[in-house]
Parts: C-alpha cells; structure tokens; sequence
C-alpha cells in the first residue's frame, strides 16, 4: 500500500480575520458566549466543570472577606484584564483577579490587577501554564498569579521579587498562600471548601 502525503501551500492556508480592539470589546457587550482577544484574533472559551465553579466562588468569597475595608477588592471572571505589549493587545478574562487601582465602572476591562487567580482544567492547563502565565506577568501591576488544581488541593504560585517573578508550589489541605502583597493569607482548606477529590 502507498500513501500519499500533500504539503499545503501555505499562500492558500486561510488566515483568520482580524478585528479591531473597538469591535471585539463591542462584539462582548451583546455576545452570550466569551471571547478572548489575542492580537487580533477572537477565540471563544468554553465552560467548566461544577468543581471549576466551586473553587472559583471559595475564592471570590474568601478574597472577598479578607479585603473588607481595604482599597482593592476582588473581581470575578466576568471582568476581562487587558494586557498590552509590544506585539499588540490581549484581552482575557481571569478566573478571579484583585485590582487595588481599578479602571473606571463604565470600562469592560481592568489593566492593573495585582493578583490573578486561574483555576487550571484539562482544557486550559496549556495556555494558563504558558501563553496567560508569560502575558499575565508581562503586567507591570501584577505581583501575583496563581494557578489553582482541581484534582487535589494544590497551587502553584508566581511571586514578584526584586530579581523578578519566583515560582513556589504549596500542596495538601493545611497549607496557605502567602499574599504579602496583600496582607492576605489564603488557606487551601477555605479555597476548596466542600470539593471531594477522588
């Protein structure tokens, strides 16, 4: 048997359409599905699973208690965080982020988050571990990302220090997340409060 391989020519390959940063942020404003922005290029995202769901509320609702009082406050994935670097604009929307100097409440978007929470699924680990992890630390406000498991209680972190952003891993239910930045501690057990790991 032979088979036959064919190289495409790449001249012929369909390129995606490009669309405006105005477009897109007006596109989201009437769109029942979520789009992320990269460069150009509109991607939808998909949904989670009930567990995803969870552990992003235990968050938003520990957050929520520990900066009563303070200037900044936690929002949800409903806000979009807009990167800008010197390949162009992204746009994606956070599980959870903390914004200490938010935009103005008629904006779609925050650009000066100082944590940003990503609750890493099969779907998502990829581009959370790389593509987001790279552009979310290219934010000059930013001084925390973490990544947060769904299979077990666990979270890889991303420190900014003075020789740039150092990774430490916590794992198991009694360990905490240090946010200094914030004057916060999270603890994994309030973070994954009623998740049964199997």
């Amino acid at each position: 048997m032979v088979t036959v391989c064919y190289t495409a020519n790449m001249s012929s390959a369909k390129q995606p359409t490009l669309i405006s940063v105005a477009d897109y942020l007006a596109g989201e404003l009437v769109s029942e599905v979520k789009h992320e922005y990269i460069n150009g290029v509109v991607h939808a995202m998909t949904g989670g699973t009930n567990a995803h769901s969870m552990i992003t509320a235990n968050t938003m609702r520990c957050l929520g208690n520990l900066l009563e009082g303070s200037p900044c406050r936690e929002y949800s994935s409903d806000a979009k965080v807009r990167v800008q670097t010197s390949s162009g604009t992204r746009f994606y929307y956070p599980d959870v982020q903390v914004v200490c100097k938010p935009n103005a409440q008629t904006d779609q978007f925050q650009d000066s988050p100082v944590l940003i929470v990503e609750v890493l699924s099969p779907s998502t680990r990829r581009i959370d571990q790389g593509e987001k992890k790279d552009s979310y630390l290219s934010i000059g406000s930013l001084q925390i990302y973490v990544m947060l498991e769904q299979q077990s209680p666990s979270a890889t972190i991303y420190l900014r220090t003075d020789r740039g952003f150092e990774c430490v891993v916590v794992e198991g239910p009694d360990a905490i997340i240090e946010l200094e930045a914030l004057d916060v501690k999270l603890p994994l057990s309030a973070l994954y409060r009623d998740i049964v790991f199997e």
